[in-house]
């Protein structure tokens, strides 16, 4: 064979191979949509389908503005739009797709979607006999393909002997997002419920004989790093299969790693008989020498996993997988440690909602997303509170972040919820099994009475979880500052939401809770899971208490208390080796369309506005203590008028001391805060009028200033200077 000839046979071979691999194709576009109330008259039902429909694409939701903005035309308890709304979709299958399977995978739809196909006209008789929806059929024409419930997973279905090859389809997405006490969330208070499909869909072909793709919408392939050190590593390769042929077929399963530059660090094949009966699985053990460790934000190096099934040279099937080789370990007492080596755990939250989209996001929005949460310097994300876009993750993988990833059982108890539960659990772990970047599994989150349920419940969870995936930590959550709670320890990790001066007590008292768990619970995993103040960028205050002022009416949220509250959280965190990692909430403002704690839908203990166009104090005041880029920050620029004359001055600098300059002239005495970024210049005496505040520090021969500017007038009407409550005695509620 001559050279050219070789070349052209090895083009051919590698064509045929990737015309028998599968195929990923989005299905986003050109999609129609209707929202209801509609008619509950059976006889009327058919004009559902008739009229106008508006044209969309993927993802998208209904609740885009209504739940995010106060509509005096709904009563209180119709605040915005839950209920029925129909998405619909044609599209022409390729006749050479005739003898393979077909699968629609949605991403997100929320909450509760049924996904029929091809509208087919019936007899008049059996009209008749149709007209009523009976379970199979909506308006006797739409054949049903499967349901889903819980809007926050993926799933998928197949549509293989459903579809018409080589002619026009119908595709029709029934989807409902009202609260019902049989799938969590059961109610819209902690955050919305998003209705639509707001994450993409696509089709998926493969051949008869393929890795399961239908596997609680799974890749198919799970890594287990069942030993991992810089010198050696032991992973776990599960293959799972199907064969949909009529007879067993004789295959390869082929597992290759990839170095980032291309190269090949081991392959591993394996041959086996896949039998046409059920799903199979395959084990590989896979040894590899001198790992490069994935260390987290420090170096996110990942392999590439890639798994076939190939027959007669030919590869029937292929899937895609990132491998981050890392060991996760939280001491009792000491922190976490990434690879045996102590890791510093800078965590925040996140909700996937955002000003004018609602959940429906896009990876721009996701991206933004995770370029600020880096710029504060965060090392750990809490994905809160529950299951998130897959390139959220994926990216977690790439960039760094170690993730808390958790399913929507929150806020309330209904005792209906546990077979839907379970089934969010098992999606969440199958889902996301081989993202590097996850270290624990959420089981839920302030859920309480009734205690005995809840214990068994929360019990039932962390089996499960441990039986899915025996290598990462389980957690549970109480909204109450005591460690022993009735309902508490079922997992191993307890983690605490509290909000010390915000919903009960004043600031301070974080002190003495976090030094009295230190003596009591040395031996617990306690993780400080979420605490913050709100912050409505247009309240500003000049002296602010102890106390927030979260039951005030009219609604009054001062920035700088949520400022105050921070700065003495983080330094009290920041002593107390107790806490193995700690959340602040939350990065993000976010919509509670029925709470009544605001004018607006809102929950504004963001540290960055819903529009994400606004950085709060707060955020400045973790990038200083976090970040290794230079940070120098004055405070409280938003409080322009003043009525104080004398008034501390604070700058937050990771640079060392800076120098304070009052119209130009240098003020030098400063004492610290409550961190070794926090600077206070007291007794500063403001002149009538304008007054500039610069402040300016270098470090490596660079320079950094800031300034700002401040208006005093004695009796100032525009300023607010009065301080804030004395003590709150009331409870957090989950807000």
């Amino acid at each position: 064979m001559n050279f050219k000839a070789f070349i052209t046979l090895t083009f051919l071979t590698i064509i045929t191979s990737i015309v028998f691999a599968r195929e990923v194709i989005p299905f986003n576009k050109d999609w129609a949509f209707k929202k209801g109330p509609f008619t509950t008259d059976v006889l009327q039902y058919g004009n559902i389908f008739s009229g106008n429909w508006q044209a969309i694409t993927v993802p998208h939701t209904w609740n885009a503005k209504d739940m995010q903005v106060r509509n005096d035309r709904f009563t209180s308890n119709e605040k915005f739009y839950v209920g029925d709304a129909y998405y619909r979709k044609t599209f022409i299958p390729l006749s050479s797709w005739d003898g393979k399977r077909i699968f629609i995978k949605f991403e997100g739809v929320n909450t509760n979607a049924e996904v029929y196909i091809n509208n087919t006209p019936l007899s008049a008789k059996k009209e008749k006999e149709n007209l009523s929806y009976d379970g199979s059929r909506v308006n006797g024409n739409y054949q049903i393909v499967g349901r889903h419930q819980g809007g926050y997973a993926a799933f998928v279905l197949e549509l293989t002997n459903m579809l018409k090859y080589g002619i026009e389809n119908e595709i029709l997405v029934k989807v409902n997002n009202e609260a019902t006490p049989q799938v969590i969330p059961v109610n819209h208070t902690l955050f919305p419920m998003y209705g639509g499909i707001y994450r993409p869909v696509e089709l998926i072909v493969t051949e008869k004989v393929n890795i399961a793709v239908s596997d609680y919408a799974s890749s198919g392939l799970f890594i287990s790093q069942k030993e991992v050190d810089k010198k050696n590593a032991l992973i776990s390769l599960k293959v799972k299969l199907e064969n949909k042929n009529h007879d067993a077929k004789n295959i390869q399963v082929v597992s290759t790693i990839y170095e980032r530059n291309g190269n090949v660090k081991t392959k591993q094949s394996t041959a086996y008989k896949l039998l046409p009966q059920g799903r199979q699985e395959v084990i590989q053990d896979v040894f590899i020498k001198n790992p490069h460790l994935w260390q987290g934000l420090d170096d996110p190096y990942l392999y590439k996993v890639v798994t076939q099934v190939v027959a007669d040279n030919n590869i029937l099937d292929e899937v895609v997988q990132p491998l981050g080789l890392r060991k996760f370990e939280l001491r009792t007492g000491e922190g976490f440690f990434l690879n045996d080596i102590k890791y510093p755990m800078y965590g925040v939250t996140r909700h996937q909602d955002r000003w004018g989209k609602g959940s429906a996001l896009s990876n721009a929005d996701h991206d933004e997303d995770l370029a600020i949460i880096k710029e504060i310097g965060a090392t750990t994300i809490r994905l809160a509170h529950y299951q998130q876009s897959d390139y959220f993750y994926s990216k977690c993988d790439s960039i760094g972040f170690i993730v808390w990833a958790e399913i929507p059982f929150v806020n309330r108890v209904t005792t209906l919820e546990e077979a839907n539960a379970k089934q969010q659990l098992t999606e969440l772990i199958r889902q996301n099994y081989n993202h590097p970047a996850i270290y624990i599994w959420g089981l839920h989150n302030e859920v309480y009475t009734p205690n005995a349920y809840t214990i068994e419940l929360t019990t039932k969870l962390n089996d499960l979880a441990k039986t899915e995936d025996p290598y990462r930590y389980t957690a549970q959550v109480s909204g109450y500052n005591v460690i022993d709670h009735a309902v508490n320890n079922n997992a191993d990790v307890q983690g605490i939401n509290h909000y010390f001066g915000w919903y009960n007590g004043v600031i301070r008292d974080v002190d003495k809770w976090a030094d009295q768990i230190s003596k009591d619970f040395k031996d617990y995993k306690i993780i400080f899971s979420e605490y913050g103040a709100e912050a409505n960028l247009s309240h500003q205050q000049e002296i602010v208490g102890d106390v927030g002022n979260q039951w005030a009416n009219p609604a009054f949220f001062p920035e700088e208390f949520s400022t105050k509250f921070h700065e003495i959280h983080w330094g009290t965190i920041k002593k107390h080796p107790i806490f193995l990692a700690s959340y602040l909430w939350n990065t993000f403002d976010f919509a509670t369309p029925i709470t009544a704690l605001n004018v607006e839908p809102r929950n504004f203990k963001g540290l960055v506005t819903f529009d994400r166009k606004l950085k709060k104090d707060p955020f400045y005041w973790y990038k200083a203590n976090w970040s290794k880029e230079p940070v120098l920050y004055l405070t409280q620029r938003r409080v322009v008028e003043r009525a104080n004359e004398i008034t501390p001055v604070t700058v937050y600098s990771n640079i060392g001391p800076p120098s304070l300059f009052v119209n130009g002239i240098e003020i030098k005495n400063f004492v610290m805060g409550e961190t070794d970024v926090h600077y206070i210049f007291q007794d500063i005496k403001l002149k009538e009028g304008d007054n500039i505040i610069e402040v300016k520090a270098s470090k490596g021969g660079k320079q950094l200033e800031d300034k700002i500017s401040w208006h005093y007038v004695k009796n100032n009407p525009k300023a607010i200077s009065k301080d804030g409550p004395k003590d709150n005695k009331s409870e957090h509620i989950g807000l």
